[in-house]
């Protein structure tokens, strides 16, 4: 009976939100970076400059949080890098992600804890799903799964994994993940068996009982399959005519399904320019701009529908706590007015 109440508030709620034209409401974490028409600013972690090699110091990295926090980012986001790839070039914050977000949770109390994301293929998606809702119960509920197929080939052999159908896998493990928020579900895939006898749960269930999963890239999937399951999408740094036109055709698609819109977000690597006068270069996925250039390109990401940016300041040449402060000042501040 009471999951039978749940299931119904869970469904009145879907349709509620597609009556109200708004972006669902999945969990603290989400519903705080997700505002539907409007555009919020994160950080990609390690919060520091390692622009001469692919690995961090990780030197005062919880105390930047915990500064991006009281400056009022909405978001950290970490990345799934089990293994450094020279040919790949980034060793992300080095820490395995779950440990770190645990972490993180411990030592923050508002800001939203994202992985831009978790490689499935690579994982058992149980090990996920227990990792991910434990770290949305003790946040609070503010974690936000975006999830991959995987991009770097080097790292499938060294776990006895195949590549080429990891497109397959990538599936299973979502759906795995999925079913794990229901209380004893029943389903049947290459990653486990559970049908009406069986009397195994997994613990806890996340906070508002879906854990937010948001797909980056294709991850091997069709536009369709990625429409009728995702929670939003990730998407690389484009023109912001560009990434009209792809908002445009990924809320046709979801209406075409009758869900609810979702929020599309991208990274943006940036490089704060130290004289008000320089002109914006480009750099690896991103520029080197003052901050009025910065917050007039993200006001045209806004329009063009884009819902939230993450900074990397991997090669920022500034000071990073002076960076994040500047930024507070003068960007976050154009945003929260609107």
């Amino acid at each position: 009976m009471q999951q039978n109440m749940q299931t119904t508030k869970k469904t009145q709620g879907t349709q509620d939100t597609a009556q109200t034209n708004c972006f669902p409401s999945l969990n603290s974490g989400y519903n705080s970076v997700f505002k539907l028409g409007k555009l919020s600013i994160g950080l990609v972690v390690p919060l520091e400059r390692y622009e001469s090699g692919p690995v961090p110091t990780m030197e005062d990295h919880l105390t930047r949080v915990q500064l991006a926090e009281r400056l009022g980012f909405k978001s950290v986001w970490l990345r799934d890098v089990p293994f450094n790839v020279p040919a790949f070039g980034d060793a992300g914050h080095v820490f395995d992600p779950f440990v770190y977000l645990g972490y993180l949770a411990a030592q923050t109390k508002t800001i939203a804890l994202g992985v831009a994301s978790i490689v499935l293929p690579l994982r058992h998606p149980a090990h996920v799903a227990k990792s991910a809702a434990s770290v949305d119960v003790l946040s609070n509920g503010r974690v936000i799964l975006g999830v991959a197929s995987g991009d770097r080939p080097q790292e499938y052999p060294a776990m006895e994994l195949e590549y080429e159908n990891r497109g397959e896998r990538f599936r299973d493990s979502f759906e795995y993940i999925r079913k794990m928020q229901n209380d004893k579900p029943t389903f049947d895939n290459r990653y486990g068996k559970f049908d009406h006898d069986s009397d195994i749960d997994m613990l806890p269930k996340s906070t508002n009982g879906r854990l937010p999963l948001l797909v980056t890239g294709g991850s091997q999937q069709s536009p369709e399959w990625i429409a009728k399951n995702s929670d939003g999408c990730m998407v690389y740094p484009h023109d912001p005519l560009v990434q009209k036109l792809f908002v445009e055709d990924w809320y046709n698609r979801l209406k075409r399904y009758n869900r609810a819109p979702q929020p599309v977000m991208q990274p943006l690597y940036f490089d704060l320019a130290t004289s008000n006068s320089a002109k914006p270069e480009p750099i690896h996925l991103g520029f080197r701009s003052t901050v009025e250039y910065l917050v007039g390109y993200l006001k045209s990401l806004e329009r063009a529908g884009i819902n939230h940016v993450a900074l990397n300041l991997r090669f920022n040449q500034l000071d990073i706590e002076t960076t994040l402060n500047l930024l507070a000042e003068n960007v976050l501040t154009e945003f929260s007015k609107r």
